[in-house]
């Protein structure tokens, strides 16, 4: 009796715990929607910033751009080596001395502060290498951010697969190579991507990484690797900080959620995905 009393109490908090999480959210949306919908039009997608102070009139359309800039690079310069840290992870090192070490490594920059992160990539490519504030410099500082996140949801999904299949085929005197290629990969692909989605989505709201290696306060974000770039989380920064316009701050938080919303419900759907691939 007492152990179903228990049971029921921590169910019960469980969902006050999560409702309360979903009505904060939707606090916030619906608070979004409120102040910054309004201000939200063709123009203020599609225009450059303008007026004076810069960022009182115009729109956000090189932020837009700049940011998508950003996490693409940052996924391009990280999903080989992080497919593959996650490939030896789960297939080739489980219960190695090597495995435990990369591991703790990965864990460990994943609770690196992204400042930090920023810091070191000002250090060593910004001021040692000749990139300047660029879109490489910034890229490169989300691609170490979001490495480690890219590592964990990869192994997790590789490791999800039924371990049935790797049987099986080691059985048949299958090669690990052709298992992991034709079969394993395949199943996982949904919450691989997912992983990857969950990964652009921390990088395109990180604002610290950006504000020394890439970020500038105008810029055409043409895509040039050495240019400087606009960036969403850093222009809602400026407009806050300086209090430039606060009706423009809050439609681009509108937009950078909506964003944010729009990547990490597809993540969501393709881990479903997987679940119920991994089920049959």
């Amino acid at each position: 009796m007492k152990k179903a009393i228990t049971d029921l109490l921590l169910l019960g908090w469980f969902w006050v715990s999560g409702l309360l999480i979903l009505v904060i959210l939707l606090a916030i949306i619906i608070y979004l929607i409120w102040r910054g919908g309004p201000f939200i039009s063709s123009g203020f997608i599609l225009e450059s910033p303008g007026g004076f102070p810069l960022g009182t009139e115009g729109g956000i359309f090189p932020a837009i751009k700049g940011t998508l800039w950003l996490i693409l690079l940052a996924l391009v310069i990280s999903i080989v080596p992080g497919l593959l840290t996650a490939i030896y992870l789960s297939e080739y090192g489980r219960s190695g001395r090597l495995a435990e070490i990369i591991n703790l490594l990965v864990q460990s920059m994943a609770g690196i502060p992204s400042i930090i992160t920023g810091l070191f990539v000002y250090a060593l490519g910004v001021v040692t290498l000749g990139w300047g504030i660029s879109l490489l410099a910034g890229g490169f500082a989300l691609a170490i951010m979001v490495f480690p996140v890219i590592v964990v949801s990869s192994r997790d999904a590789l490791l999800a697969v039924d371990e049935n299949y790797r049987l099986v085929a080691n059985s048949l005197g299958v090669s690990k190579s052709y298992t992991l290629y034709r079969v394993i990969f395949p199943r996982a692909a949904a919450g691989i991507t997912a992983g990857l989605l969950l990964a652009l989505g921390y990088a395109a709201g990180a604002t610290a990484p950006i504000m020394v290696t890439a970020a500038a306060v105008i810029a055409s974000s043409s895509g040039a690797l050495l240019e400087p770039v606009m960036a969403l989380p850093y222009h809602l920064y400026i407009l806050f900080n300086e209090h430039l316009s606060m009706n423009h701050a809050y439609a681009t938080a509108l937009v950078l959620v909506g964003l944010l919303l729009f990547i990490n419900i597809l993540a969501l759907s393709l881990s479903s995905l997987q679940e119920r691939i991994n089920r049959h």
